[in-house]
Formats: structure tokens, C-alpha cells, sequence
């Protein structure tokens, strides 16, 4: 799903705060940290106080100041969340955080895998997985893991508009229409 021009512009603001030189706060802290507030923002009560307009924007912040106390967030993430609030697009912070990292990662030279595995791979598994498709992708990767038993075995990743396909349902789909095609 394409990211809106709103999380977009939101995303490259922060990520031009946070990867300025001299910047008090790390860029995976930032992710960190906006992904931290984000699960806490999944309770419905508390999404609902921030992005309805009946409730003022001091109260919201109140609420922000006290959840970055206990979350221990940054400053910059404060603030950051405080502008959101401001500006009425606490609605769309989970595509902002999307884009955040899709802005960080592009910045600092990072590819996304998208890999969906049979089972759970192990931490062993990931690496080698890692470097294989970095050699073979010659990108620096950042990984997403999805677990698929439909796959049978094997991975599948997709890097950009590339699909590596390793999958045994996949090998299988091959086979098939390779014998379609001598019938």
C-alpha cells in the first residue's frame, strides 16, 4: 500500500532532524522509540483521546508528556509527537512511522527484504539468510520476517520488484508447468 504525501512529508521532516549532524538522538533509537509509542497507541481509548478534535490539544499533550516519561522517550520524539498533535495527524501515525523507516533506511543506503519462511527461522538461519541475499542482491539489507506454513518449506524474499523464490510450493508450481508445457 503506497504511503500517503502526508506521512511522507511528516517522516522526511523527522528523519531530517534525526540524521542531522550533531543530533542528540540515533536514528534506530528514533525508530525505537516511535515504534514503543505506537504499541501503547493500539489501545483504542487512548487512540481514540488523541485523534478526536472534541479533546484540546494541551490535554493530549499532557497525555503524550506522561507516556514519554514512562516510555522514556527522547525529546525530539516528544516534540516530534507534540507537532503531530498540533497539527491533527495522530490519525495517521502508523503510516508516518512506516515511512520514517522507509525515508531512514533510503538515506542510509538499506534495501527492505520482505521474507516469508515456512517456519520460524533462528537467529543462525537469519544471518546466513542476510548475507546470502546481500551477495546476491549487492544491497545492504534490512529484513521482515513473515512465517507461511502454506510455503511446505523453504523462504521466499521479495528485495524491491525481485522475488527470490525458495520455497518448496514454489519449486513444486515449477515443476508443474514445466510438465503442462511438454504435455
Amino acid at each position: 500500500m503506497p504511503l500517503s504525501a502526508v506521512a511522507t512529508r511528516y517522516a522526511n521532516a523527522m528523519a531530517d532532524v534525526v540524521t542531522a549532524t550533531g543530533s542528540s538522538l540515533r536514528p534506530q533509537d528514533a525508530v525505537s522509540e516511535l515504534r514503543s509509542f505506537e504499541a501503547v497507541l493500539r489501545s483504542a481509548e487512548l487512540h481514540n483521546a488523541l485523534v478526536t478534535p472534541a479533546i484540546p490539544p494541551g490535554r493530549k499533550r499532557a497525555v503524550v508528556r506522561r507516556l514519554g516519561e514512562i516510555l522514556k522517550l527522547s525529546a525530539v520524539t516528544r516534540n516530534f509527537l507534540y507537532v503531530l498533535i498540533d497539527h491533527r495527524r495522530m490519525a495517521e501515525f502508523p503510516d508516518i512511522v512506516e515511512a520514517f523507516e522507509l525515508v531512514l533506511d533510503e538515506r542510509l543506503g538499506f534495501a527492505r527484504a520482505e521474507v516469508i519462511a515456512a517456519r520460524d527461522l533462528d537467529q543462525s538461519q537469519r544471518g546466513a539468510l542476510n548475507a546470502e541475499l546481500e551477495k546476491v542482491s549487492g544491497k545492504r539489507l534490512r529484513m521482515r520476517f513473515e512465517v507461511n506454513p502454506a510455503l511446505i518449506g523453504g523462504v521466499v524474499a521479495r528485495i524491491g520488484s525481485t522475488v527470490y523464490d525458495g520455497s518448496v510450493r514454489g519449486q513444486l508450481q515449477s515443476l508443474e508447468r514445466r510438465l503442462a508445457a511438454e504435455s
